[in-house]
């Protein structure tokens, strides 16, 4: 049972000073029966208030505002989290029992959006590629692993060579792409042959064998798997994703995991600098940060599947208003 020191830095610098920004942070580890957080210090520059709620995944979200001008933003979280390693699927039921039981739940609400498949120009050349690579006496769970598998064999990893907005499209014609790349395509493939699929956020963590994007934010997806649950694959590395992988979001998409996004009033010209540290010890004698603790949120009060108008959506619905009377 690894315990991990983790420590987040987002730091925006404006060319000028800006102001109202409006801000959205996901950087609160999940909280279940594998992955316990021991401490959350959390650092916002200008000590603003943090409203913290559940969002329609399930995920513990932050908001907050700043409406007085500044020249730059930091978000500093520091984690200390311990994780437990997942036993596998058993796979000892039947393969048609276990497709019959996919097809039941395919119209279940928390399965729906986990099936969604977006358009996209070359759909059906993956979706005939997902189709060939399953085989009719496999399980999902088989079928899960080989679909990583292959997402690691005939995809090149490469930084800088993609960004958050690089389409399906774009993915399948470059051929290669980092872990969120990886983690698209293979939800992406999962969805055609009807077993729900989400993206996770998160860090994965080193081990003495080393794997690509350990120390740093990092991808991967998870499969639906009858009578077991969500199996996590990070097909960056070709693994399950376990003990060393720490959760911060499921979603559709990187859109809905995002760790940090936000507006602001201003000029466009801005810098942004991320650092990311994972380890298993602390290094506080480098640290002159005043943090907070962030509130505990009532998971049993919180209903996911109601959708809330929160603060920075209010904000949001504000700015379209604007907009709209100046046109």
């Amino acid at each position: 049972m690894p315990i991990f020191k983790i420590k987040h830095i987002t730091n925006y610098k404006y060319e000028s000073p800006v102001r109202d920004s409006a801000n959205q942070i996901i950087l609160f580890p999940i909280k279940d029966a594998y992955q316990k957080v021991i401490k959350h210090d959390l650092n916002i520059s200008g000590s603003p208030d943090v409203d913290i709620f559940i969002d329609y995944y399930g995920n513990e979200v932050g908001i907050f505002t700043q409406s007085e001008p500044h020249n730059q933003l930091k978000i500093f979280s520091k984690i200390s989290v311990e994780t437990i390693a997942k036993p596998v699927p058993l796979d000892d039921i039947f393969a048609g029992e276990q497709w019959n039981t996919l097809n039941t739940i395919r119209y279940d609400v928390p399965f729906i959006d986990y099936l969604k498949q977006e358009y996209f120009e070359n759909g059906e050349v993956l979706k005939q590629t997902a189709t060939d690579l399953r085989n009719q006496n496999d399980t999902p769970y088989q079928t899960a692993v080989k679909f990583c598998n292959y997402v690691f064999t005939h995809f090149e990893y490469i930084k800088g060579l993609t960004t958050v907005d690089t389409t399906i499209d774009e993915i399948l014609r470059l051929k290669a792409g980092v872990c969120q790349d990886f983690a698209h395509i293979l939800t992406t493939m999962l969805r055609f042959i009807q077993i729900p699929a989400r993206y996770v956020s998160g860090y994965i963590c080193p081990n003495r064998d080393g794997m690509r994007g350990e120390g740093a934010t990092h991808a991967w997806a998870e499969a639906y798997i009858p009578e077991y649950g969500w199996l996590g694959l990070d097909p960056t590395n070709n693994c399950i994703a376990n003990e060393n992988h720490v959760r911060l979001a499921v979603g559709r998409n990187f859109c809905d995991c995002s760790p940090v996004k936000g507006v602001f009033k201003g000029t466009s010209g801005h810098v942004l600098e991320v650092t990311v540290s994972v380890g298993h010890d602390d290094d506080d004698g480098q640290e002159v940060e005043n943090y907070f603790q962030p509130k505990e949120v009532n998971y049993s009060k919180a209903n996911p599947s109601i959708a809330v108008k929160n603060s920075y959506q209010q904000y949001m619905d504000a700015i379209m208003q604007q907009q709209q009377q100046q046109q």
